[in-house]
Protein backbone atom coordinates (compact mmCIF):
# COMPACT_ATOMS: atom_id res chain seq x y z
CA UNK A 1 0.00 0.00 0.00
CA UNK A 2 3.13 3.00 1.07
CA UNK A 3 4.79 1.64 -2.19
CA UNK A 4 1.29 2.82 -4.20
CA UNK A 5 0.51 5.57 -2.31
CA UNK A 6 4.53 6.78 -2.81
CA UNK A 7 4.10 5.87 -6.92
CA UNK A 8 0.51 7.87 -6.68
CA UNK A 9 2.39 10.70 -5.23
CA UNK A 10 5.21 10.88 -7.56
CA UNK A 11 2.64 10.86 -10.36
CA UNK A 12 0.26 13.62 -8.79
CA UNK A 13 3.76 15.22 -8.52
CA UNK A 14 4.92 15.00 -12.59
CA UNK A 15 1.55 16.13 -13.48
CA UNK A 16 1.52 19.39 -11.10
CA UNK A 17 5.07 20.13 -12.66
CA UNK A 18 4.05 18.96 -16.42
CA UNK A 19 0.71 21.60 -15.80
CA UNK A 20 3.24 24.63 -14.74
CA UNK A 21 5.35 23.95 -17.51
CA UNK A 22 2.71 23.82 -19.95
CA UNK A 23 0.90 27.34 -18.91
CA UNK A 24 4.40 28.79 -18.49
CA UNK A 25 4.71 28.03 -21.86
CA UNK A 26 1.48 29.68 -22.52
CA UNK A 27 1.77 32.65 -20.80
CA UNK A 28 5.43 33.04 -22.51
CA UNK A 29 3.42 32.76 -25.92
CA UNK A 30 0.83 34.99 -25.02
CA UNK A 31 3.34 37.74 -23.68
CA UNK A 32 4.91 37.62 -27.18
CA UNK A 33 1.56 39.39 -29.15
CA UNK A 34 1.79 42.45 -27.18
CA UNK A 35 1.04 44.88 -29.88
CA UNK A 36 -2.90 45.52 -30.24
CA UNK A 37 -4.49 44.63 -33.69
CA UNK A 38 -5.62 48.32 -33.45
CA UNK A 39 -2.50 49.43 -33.27
CA UNK A 40 -1.28 47.85 -36.17
CA UNK A 41 -4.31 48.88 -38.14
CA UNK A 42 -4.80 52.26 -36.88
CA UNK A 43 -2.57 55.09 -38.53
CA UNK A 44 -1.07 58.35 -36.17
CA UNK A 45 -3.17 61.43 -38.30
CA UNK A 46 -1.17 63.58 -39.88
CA UNK A 47 0.04 67.01 -38.36
CA UNK A 48 0.94 70.12 -40.33
CA UNK A 49 4.35 70.54 -40.51
CA UNK A 50 6.31 73.58 -42.03
CA UNK A 51 7.01 73.73 -45.39
CA UNK A 52 3.57 72.93 -45.93
CA UNK A 53 1.02 74.17 -48.94
CA UNK A 54 -2.30 74.08 -47.14
CA UNK A 55 -5.71 75.67 -48.27
CA UNK A 56 -7.90 77.75 -46.13
CA UNK A 57 -11.37 77.96 -46.85
CA UNK A 58 -13.80 79.89 -44.97
CA UNK A 59 -17.51 78.98 -46.16
CA UNK A 60 -19.37 82.13 -48.34
CA UNK A 61 -16.20 84.30 -47.51
CA UNK A 62 -13.80 84.30 -50.58
CA UNK A 63 -11.92 86.71 -49.42
CA UNK A 64 -10.89 85.10 -46.27
CA UNK A 65 -10.07 81.99 -47.68
CA UNK A 66 -6.72 81.20 -49.18
CA UNK A 67 -3.65 79.22 -49.81
CA UNK A 68 -1.13 79.53 -48.02
CA UNK A 69 2.70 78.34 -47.18
CA UNK A 70 3.85 76.87 -43.56
CA UNK A 71 6.52 78.78 -42.47
CA UNK A 72 10.08 77.18 -40.98
CA UNK A 73 8.16 79.38 -37.40
CA UNK A 74 5.27 77.11 -38.17
CA UNK A 75 2.87 79.82 -38.43
CA UNK A 76 0.22 81.12 -40.79
CA UNK A 77 -1.06 84.50 -42.02
CA UNK A 78 -4.71 84.94 -42.40
CA UNK A 79 -6.20 87.84 -43.60
CA UNK A 80 -8.48 89.40 -40.77
CA UNK A 81 -6.75 87.78 -37.93
CA UNK A 82 -2.98 87.75 -38.69
CA UNK A 83 -0.43 84.99 -38.00
CA UNK A 84 -1.61 81.30 -36.45
CA UNK A 85 -0.06 78.78 -35.67
CA UNK A 86 -0.19 75.49 -37.60
CA UNK A 87 2.59 73.01 -36.84
CA UNK A 88 1.98 70.18 -35.00
CA UNK A 89 -2.03 70.28 -35.60
CA UNK A 90 -4.46 67.94 -37.29
CA UNK A 91 -6.68 70.03 -40.03
CA UNK A 92 -9.62 69.40 -38.02
CA UNK A 93 -7.78 71.20 -35.06
CA UNK A 94 -6.03 74.03 -37.05
CA UNK A 95 -9.75 74.62 -38.82
CA UNK A 96 -10.93 74.97 -35.01
CA UNK A 97 -8.56 77.78 -34.05
CA UNK A 98 -9.47 79.80 -37.00
CA UNK A 99 -13.19 79.53 -36.36
CA UNK A 100 -12.47 80.80 -33.10
CA UNK A 101 -10.62 83.77 -34.16
CA UNK A 102 -12.73 84.54 -37.09
CA UNK A 103 -15.51 84.78 -34.51
CA UNK A 104 -14.75 88.74 -34.22
CA UNK A 105 -15.19 88.86 -37.75
CA UNK A 106 -17.65 86.83 -38.99
CA UNK A 107 -20.74 85.11 -38.31
CA UNK A 108 -20.87 81.77 -37.35
CA UNK A 109 -17.67 80.94 -39.61
CA UNK A 110 -17.14 77.63 -40.87
CA UNK A 111 -13.53 76.52 -41.92
CA UNK A 112 -11.85 73.79 -43.28
CA UNK A 113 -8.38 73.22 -43.95
CA UNK A 114 -7.00 71.07 -46.92
CA UNK A 115 -3.01 69.38 -47.10
CA UNK A 116 -2.28 70.82 -50.80
CA UNK A 117 1.26 69.89 -50.78
CA UNK A 118 2.52 67.90 -47.16
CA UNK A 119 6.28 69.06 -47.55
CA UNK A 120 6.90 67.64 -44.55
CA UNK A 121 5.47 64.24 -45.06
CA UNK A 122 8.57 62.66 -45.81
CA UNK A 123 10.00 63.34 -42.27
CA UNK A 124 7.16 62.81 -40.61
CA UNK A 125 6.45 59.56 -42.19
CA UNK A 126 9.29 57.43 -41.84
CA UNK A 127 10.34 54.67 -39.82
CA UNK A 128 13.94 54.04 -37.85
CA UNK A 129 16.27 51.36 -36.23
CA UNK A 130 18.72 52.12 -34.01
CA UNK A 131 21.06 50.34 -31.75
CA UNK A 132 22.65 46.67 -32.32
CA UNK A 133 22.04 46.41 -36.20
CA UNK A 134 24.62 46.99 -38.80
CA UNK A 135 24.09 49.84 -40.25
CA UNK A 136 21.36 52.05 -38.36
CA UNK A 137 19.04 53.81 -40.46
CA UNK A 138 15.69 55.87 -41.16
CA UNK A 139 13.37 55.56 -44.11
CA UNK A 140 10.66 56.67 -46.01
CA UNK A 141 7.39 54.42 -44.69
CA UNK A 142 6.00 52.30 -47.45
CA UNK A 143 2.79 50.64 -47.20
CA UNK A 144 3.10 46.73 -46.05
CA UNK A 145 6.61 47.04 -44.50
CA UNK A 146 7.14 45.13 -41.84
CA UNK A 147 9.93 44.65 -38.49
CA UNK A 148 11.92 41.76 -40.83
CA UNK A 149 12.29 44.44 -43.89
CA UNK A 150 13.25 46.84 -41.79
CA UNK A 151 16.29 44.90 -39.70
CA UNK A 152 17.29 43.31 -43.02
CA UNK A 153 17.86 46.84 -45.14
CA UNK A 154 19.89 47.58 -41.91
CA UNK A 155 21.70 44.70 -42.44
CA UNK A 156 20.53 42.57 -39.98
CA UNK A 157 21.68 42.09 -35.84
CA UNK A 158 25.32 43.25 -34.87
CA UNK A 159 27.63 40.06 -33.13
CA UNK A 160 26.59 41.57 -30.18
CA UNK A 161 22.61 42.40 -30.30
CA UNK A 162 20.63 40.81 -27.82
CA UNK A 163 17.60 40.49 -30.64
CA UNK A 164 15.03 39.37 -28.58
CA UNK A 165 14.84 42.19 -26.08
CA UNK A 166 14.78 44.24 -29.01
CA UNK A 167 11.39 46.89 -28.96
CA UNK A 168 8.87 48.89 -30.97
CA UNK A 169 8.48 52.15 -30.16
CA UNK A 170 4.86 53.66 -31.62
CA UNK A 171 2.85 56.98 -31.23
CA UNK A 172 -0.78 56.16 -29.96
CA UNK A 173 -3.79 57.84 -31.24
CA UNK A 174 -3.74 59.62 -28.24
CA UNK A 175 0.06 61.29 -28.57
CA UNK A 176 1.52 58.61 -26.12
CA UNK A 177 4.66 56.33 -26.55
CA UNK A 178 3.85 52.57 -26.29
CA UNK A 179 6.63 50.22 -26.18
CA UNK A 180 6.19 46.51 -27.79
CA UNK A 181 8.49 43.45 -27.76
CA UNK A 182 9.55 42.21 -30.74
CA UNK A 183 11.88 38.93 -30.56
CA UNK A 184 14.51 39.49 -33.28
CA UNK A 185 16.41 36.68 -32.92
CA UNK A 186 13.58 34.38 -33.15
CA UNK A 187 12.32 36.04 -36.38
CA UNK A 188 15.69 35.80 -38.43
CA UNK A 189 16.91 32.47 -36.80
CA UNK A 190 13.98 30.16 -36.20
CA UNK A 191 11.10 31.47 -38.25
CA UNK A 192 8.98 32.48 -35.61
CA UNK A 193 6.89 35.49 -37.03
CA UNK A 194 4.33 36.49 -34.40
CA UNK A 195 6.43 39.59 -33.94
CA UNK A 196 6.63 40.58 -37.10
CA UNK A 197 4.21 43.46 -36.85
CA UNK A 198 3.54 45.75 -40.04
CA UNK A 199 4.92 49.10 -39.90
CA UNK A 200 2.84 52.22 -39.03
CA UNK A 201 4.80 55.50 -40.24
CA UNK A 202 7.32 57.07 -37.09
CA UNK A 203 7.29 53.52 -35.31
CA UNK A 204 11.30 53.10 -34.38
CA UNK A 205 12.44 49.72 -33.40
CA UNK A 206 15.31 50.08 -30.68
CA UNK A 207 18.03 47.19 -30.64
CA UNK A 208 20.09 46.26 -27.23
CA UNK A 209 23.28 45.10 -26.77
CA UNK A 210 23.80 41.88 -24.78
CA UNK A 211 25.48 42.28 -21.16
CA UNK A 212 28.96 40.30 -21.03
Amino acid sequence: MNTYLTALRCSTARVFLLTLFFVAGCSSQQGISELPAQGVLELPEYRIGSGDRIKVDVWKNPDLSSIVLVRPDGKISIPLIGDVLASQKTTNELAKDLEEKLKDFVRTPQVAVIIETPSSAAFQLRVRVTGAVNSPLSIAFEEGMTVLDLVLQAGGLSPFASGNKALLHRKTAEGEMGAYKVRLQDILTKGKLETNYPLAPSDVISVPERSF
